[in-house]
C-alpha cells in the first residue's frame, strides 16, 4: 500500500511493460508517464498536465501480460455524468488522490505524501512526534470496531461524500475523512436496490468490482459481531497474500473449527467443506469469499460478505457461485444436486 503509486523518473523500473514493443493501444510514450499506478493485477498511467494529473489511455493487465484499454464508460462509475468523456478531462486529483496520498489538499492540489503513508491510518503525526505517547496518535486497535474498519473503508468502497459538488467538481473520495473520526459523517456506500444487477452490485447486493471490500463487509454477520479488516489483514505487510496475518489456509480457523461454538459443527473441517484436506475445496475462502469481484477483464477478487452464494442464485438472479466459479465444467443443477446429498445443510438454504 505504500507503494502503489511510483515516480518512474525515480524508479525506472516501475513500469513493468517494455514500452518499446509496438502495440495499437500504447499511444504514449516513457516521457509523458508522470506516476504509475499498482503493479498487482494491472497498471495504469497518469500524464502531468500544470497541477493536475489525468489517466492515459491504456493499462497493462500484469496476469494476461496484455494492453487493455482504459476509460471508464458512460454509465458505469456514478460520476461519469458530471465529467466528459475525455480522459484529459477527468483529473485524478477528485476521482483518485484523495485514496492514493496523505492529506490531499482539494484547494491547492498538494498532498504530504502519495502512497497510503502513516497518517492515512494514525492521523495526523506531529503531536506524536513531539510527544510519543498513545494519547497523541490513533491507533486503530484501540479503536471500536465501527471506527477502526471505517479507516480502511474509507478507500476500499464505492460510494460519494455527503457534500458535493466541493470547490465545483465532484469527489469520488470521502473528503475531509480522517482516522478517528465518523466515516459516515463524509461518505455514504454505494446504494443498492435487491433483485436488480448494476455496474457495482450483483443482484443480491454482493459486490460486482472491485474496491467493494467495505461495501461488502459491512453486510457481514463479521462485521455485527465486532470483526475488523484487521483482524485478518495487516497492512504493514506480511508474507501472505493480500497481507492476511496468517495464511488464508490458517487465518479463518482462528475463531471457526469444530471445536468452536462459531461452527462449524462438524466433526471435522472436511465433512463440512466435503472436500480433502490440502484441497482449494477445503479452504474456507473457497465457499465464503468466492473469487466473483472483477477487478480488470477476467481477473477477479474475493467478495467479502462472507455469505456462501447458494448455485440457484446462478439460475434466478444471475449471481456466480462458488461452486460452478471452480468446477467450471460442471453446471448449477450438478451443483444443487450435490449439495442435496450434503446431510449437514439445510436444502432450503443451499439446495433445491
Amino acid at each position: 500500500m505504500a507503494n502503489v503509486v511510483r515516480d518512474p523518473k525515480v524508479q525506472p523500473n516501475a513500469i513493468l511493460p517494455d514500452l518499446t514493443k509496438s502495440d495499437p493501444l500504447l499511444t504514449f510514450t516513457q516521457a509523458d508517464i508522470a506516476f504509475v499506478y499498482g503493479s498487482k493485477w494491472k497498471q495504469r498511467y497518469f500524464r502531468k498536465i500544470g497541477d493536475d494529473y489525468f489517466p492515459l489511455p491504456a493499462q497493462w493487465d500484469v496476469t494476461h501480460a496484455q494492453w487493455r484499454p482504459y476509460f471508464v464508460q458512460s454509465n458505469t462509475d456514478w460520476w461519469t455524468s458530471f465529467y466528459p468523456a475525455d480522459n484529459m478531462k477527468r483529473p485524478t486529483g477528485p476521482l483518485c488522490d484523495g485514496c492514493h496520498s496523505v492529506n490531499y489538499n482539494v484547494r491547492t492540489k498538494t498532498v504530504t505524501e502519495w502512497n497510503v503513508g502513516c497518517e492515512k491510518c494514525h492521523g495526523p503525526g506531529s503531536a506524536h512526534v513531539q510527544q510519543p505517547t498513545r494519547t497523541t496518535i490513533v491507533n486503530p486497535v484501540r479503536l471500536d470496531p465501527v471506527h477502526a474498519s471505517d479507516i480502511c473503508i474509507q478507500c476500499h468502497s464505492q460510494g460519494r461524500p455527503l457534500t458535493n459538488p466541493i470547490n465545483g467538481l465532484n469527489y469520488d473520495w470521502p473528503v475531509g475523512f480522517r482516522a478517528g473520526l465518523n466515516l459516515k459523517d463524509f461518505w455514504q456506500l454505494e446504494e443498492h436496490t435487491l433483485g436488480t444487477t448494476t455496474f457495482t452490485h450483483y443482484a443480491d447486493g454482493t459486490g460486482h468490482k472491485n474496491r467493494m471490500q467495505g461495501n461488502d463487509f459491512v453486510t457481514s454477520q463479521m462485521y455485527s459481531r465486532g470483526v475488523t479488516c484487521f483482524t485478518c489483514h495487516d497492512v504493514h505487510g506480511t508474507e501472505n497474500n493480500a497481507d492476511l496475518i496468517r495464511p488464508a489456509t490458517v487465518v479463518c480457523l482462528q475463531c471457526h473449527g469444530p471445536s468452536s461454538p462459531n461452527g462449524p459443527h462438524t466433526p471435522t473441517i472436511e465433512r463440512h467443506t466435503h472436500h480433502q484436506a490440502g484441497s482449494t475445496g477445503n479452504e474456507c475462502v473457497g465457499c465464503h469469499m468466492p473469487k466473483i469481484e472483477q477487478t480488470l477483464g477476467d481477473v477477479m477478487v474475493r467478495s467479502h460478505t462472507f455469505r456462501f452464494i447458494p448455485p440457484r442464485l446462478t439460475d434466478e438472479l444471475k449471481i456466480p457461485n462458488p461452486c460452478t466459479t471452480c468446477h467450471t465444467d460442471q453446471s448449477t443443477a450438478w451443483a444443487i444436486e450435490a449439495l442435496n446429498t450434503w446431510p449437514e445443510f439445510s436444502s432450503w438454504r443451499v439446495g433445491r
